[in-house]
Parts: structure tokens; sequence; C-alpha cells
């Protein structure tokens, strides 16, 4: 490890909306925000071809071209964007301590603050056909897609709450939402899965999963698998929707920082503020309730607004010993 060790004021980890929008606030405010991209620069919505629902964009943006413009703005106001990755951190107790990070296994960061944005990665099954339509037809965001499928047949595959919504949320705009759950029972709660059966336009297949994702360019059909009986069928959808869980990127920052069950970090309140002073979280690593572009946005707004007030209540209790 390199012995020249750079000190930063405010480190952002990550490079979604929630971290480039907190580069934004961040270097306005005289922070000087350095933000490491991660390995997936810009975030899930590189992903995604068309972004509707984000303000300001009234005839829709793609999302690689909505990441670069974002980016673009931090620059502007001076954010040092750099390719790398951050492979270990210390956390320091301490009010105004210095947080130590390694980039890359090799380069060493002492930071007075740091944002966390590293966002989440949405679970998929993994099955050649449906990686290769990934944004052709197959999405894990419903309440982001379900919009360009108004009026159509599609399906979704999951059978917890998330999954429940999600496929409540199509029926109230698509033709017929299919949803294959894998075991013979729903994990979702028992008021979400009255809501599922109370839609006449969804139909549960029980024990039912996917064999192949079915189209060329963009999704034609779905061969569907019974896993009792081996007996496969197709149906004719547009668009195939997966709703089995998120993995939020913290692995990291465990053992240091206060999370749940499934990764996603605890913050105080409502605000962005961890368990470790000067350390704060944004975006899809902290909330597994909305997972929007907007909210991760608004949240990136919020910590580098907390983290502005952090080092002013350093700097004011420096000068007042003094």
């Amino acid at each position: 490890m390199s012995e020249n060790i750079e000190r930063i004021k405010t480190l952002i980890i990550g490079s979604g909306p929630a971290g480039y929008t907190a580069a934004i606030y961040a270097a306005r405010a005289d922070l000087k925000p350095v933000v490491y991209t991660g390995m997936e620069p810009g975030g899930q919505l590189t992903t995604t071809t068309e972004v509707d629902n984000f303000p300001g964009y009234p005839e829709g943006i793609d999302g690689p071209t909505m990441m670069v413009q974002l980016q673009q703005q931090a620059e502007r106001f001076g954010t040092d964007v750099r390719i790398g990755m951050v492979t270990a951190v210390e956390l320091s107790d301490e009010i105004g301590g210095i947080h130590k990070v390694t980039v890359d296994d090799s380069k060493a960061i002492e930071a007075e603050t740091i944002i966390i944005s590293t966002g989440a990665t949405a679970k998929y099954l993994n099955l050649p056909s449906e990686q290769r339509l990934r944004g052709g037809g197959v999405s894990a965001c419903a309440v982001c897609d379900g919009f360009f499928y108004k009026g159509q047949d599609v399906a979704i595959v999951g059978a917890g709450d998330t999954a429940a919504e999600e496929a409540s949320y199509l029926a109230n705009i698509c033709n017929k939402v299919t949803m294959l759950v894998r075991k013979d029972f729903m994990r979702a709660s028992k008021a979400m899965q009255h809501r599922v059966n109370s839609l006449k336009n969804i139909e549960v297949r029980y024990n039912t999963e996917v064999d192949e994702v079915l189209g060329d360019q963009v999704v034609e059909g779905l061969r569907m698998v019974n896993n009792q009986t081996g007996e496969k069928e197709d149906i004719a959808i547009t668009g195939l929707f997966i709703a089995i869980g998120h993995k939020p990127n913290t692995d990291i920052f465990k053992g240091q920082l206060d999370m749940d069950d499934v990764g996603y970090i605890i913050t105080k309140g409502k605000s962005t503020k961890t368990n470790k002073p000067g350390v704060f979280a944004s975006g899809d690593a902290q909330d597994k309730e909305y997972r929007q572009a907007i909210t991760a946005a608004g949240t990136g707004c919020m910590a580098a607004l907390d983290a502005e007030r952090y080092l002013a209540t350093i700097e004011t209790a420096k000068e007042e010993m003094a």
C-alpha cells in the first residue's frame, strides 16, 4: 500500500443519483468532495433504457445519459470524480475523528466525512435469456418501468410483499398480470395476498418458475415450468418483472455500521446520520422502501447538508477551544 496518504474533507462512495446529488451540494458548500464511482459508474440507472418519472425531463431521458449529465453537473462545481472501488474502511468512533479508507486495495485515504451512496443490486434469476433481455422488457422495478407496458400482458416473479405490491401496481395499468410463485404459497403478508387475490386481472401460478424468456431483441413471451410436474407452458407477454429482492452494496461496512438483517444501513430519525460520527448514508444503501432515483437524489442532498453541518459544528468547537 502506498505510504502517501491523501486527506479529503468529504469522500463520497458511489456514483448513482444519491452520490452525484450529494456531490453537487457538497461542492457548492466548498466541501471539496471526491467521488469514487465503484464498479458500476452511474449506478443502476445505467442499465435502464428510459427514465420517464424524474422531474425536469418532460420528454423522458435514457438512464446512461441522465447519469452523465449528473456527473457533469457535479464536476461543474468542482467535484473530483474518480474511477475506483473502495475496498476497505476503518471508521472512527470519535466526533471529529478521521476515517481511513482503502481504494483498489492500494491507495490510502483519510476522510473527515464520508457519504455512503453505494446503492443496492437487484437480484435476478440469472437465466441467459433473462440477462440478454434486460432493458428489452426485463426489469427489476415495476414502478420505474411499468408505465411502458400500459394495456399489455406482463408477468412478475416473486412471492413477497414487494412482489405483491408491484403486481397490484401493474394490474392497475396492464391488461393482465401473471404472477409466478416458486412454492405453493406466498410469503407476502395476508393483507397483500388479499389485495392480489381481489384483482381479477392477476393470475397467480404456484409451483411455477421461469424456464426461458422468449424474444430476440425484446420480450415476446415466457416459457414457464411447473416445478412439481415438469410441465412447460408458453404465454405471450411483453414485459417481465423480477421482484425477488435487492441486496444493498454495504458488505465493506459490516461490523462497523448499524444495519438491518438484510444489510441496509440504519440511519437516525429523518437524517442520514449513521452510528459513526461524520459518516452518512444515502440512496438505496439505506432505503429499502422506495428505491427510486428521485428519493435517492433527495437523500443525497440530505447527506451533503448533514455533512456540512457536522463539519461546521467541529470547526466551531475548535474555535471555542482556541
